[in-house]
């Protein structure tokens, strides 16, 4: 898989470089900038896009800005978000424009290495990648309007879960429950926000976190 980073501190750029190298990707480029990576992302049209959300020259949402312009170029280009902080206004933004795989990760994860190649990959073959915490904090901020309060305790953690882009299987061995008890909490979910059915786990999420940025 072809990958371009957006990374302005030098040692963590590197990092990511051979990080990604080790596991069989081909970094096209590694750019340290907000300019540089839209010329980066539109001229190289690679398979994913790791990019940080604060980069020069403003250090404010250079990044987020430079891969939300090239998706308008190319519609559905998978972009993987790292943030050294939940930041809930660039976190709605990027998942508001759910075509195509979408991912924001806060920096730390990024030291366990499985977990952060896996959401690469995920990312990068159209699917979702969402950092607990940036889940709980959407999931919070929301806790407050109807209809998300007609939720369960349980179904918040089946919700959350699915908001991570697990599987059903995924879910059920995280709570330490049946794939049967996790079909009903998600069926409820849907039922609850109204939101249709849809076949794929990807697009499930993708409904899920549509409504989350209503």
């Amino acid at each position: 898989m072809r990958v371009v980073i957006a990374e302005d501190l030098a040692l963590l750029r590197d990092g990511l470089i051979r990080l990604l190298q080790a596991f069989e990707f081909e970094v096209v480029e590694a750019v340290d900038n907000g300019p540089s990576l839209l010329r980066a992302l539109i001229g190289h049209r690679p398979d994913v896009a790791v990019v940080d959300v604060r980069l020069p020259p403003t250090f404010t949402d250079e990044g987020l800005k430079a891969a939300l312009e090239a998706r308008k170029e190319i519609p559905g280009l998978p972009v993987l978000v790292l943030s050294q902080h939940v930041e809930q206004l660039y976190a709605r933004e990027l998942l508001s424009d759910s075509s195509g795989g979408i991912g924001y990760l806060l920096k730390d994860r990024v030291s366990d290495v499985g977990q952060f190649v896996e959401a690469v990959r995920r990312v990068a073959n159209g699917g979702t990648a969402l950092d607990p915490d940036v889940v709980a904090q959407l999931l919070t901020r929301r806790a407050r309007e109807e209809p998300l309060q007609a939720l369960t305790a349980r179904e918040r953690e089946v919700l959350a879960l699915m908001a991570e882009g697990r599987s059903n299987a995924a879910i059920a061995a995280k709570l330490f429950i049946t794939e049967k008890a996790i079909s009903k909490h998600t069926n409820n979910i849907f039922a609850k926000l109204d939101l249709p059915p849809a076949e794929g786990d990807n697009r499930r999420v993708l409904a899920v976190l549509a409504y989350l940025n209503a």
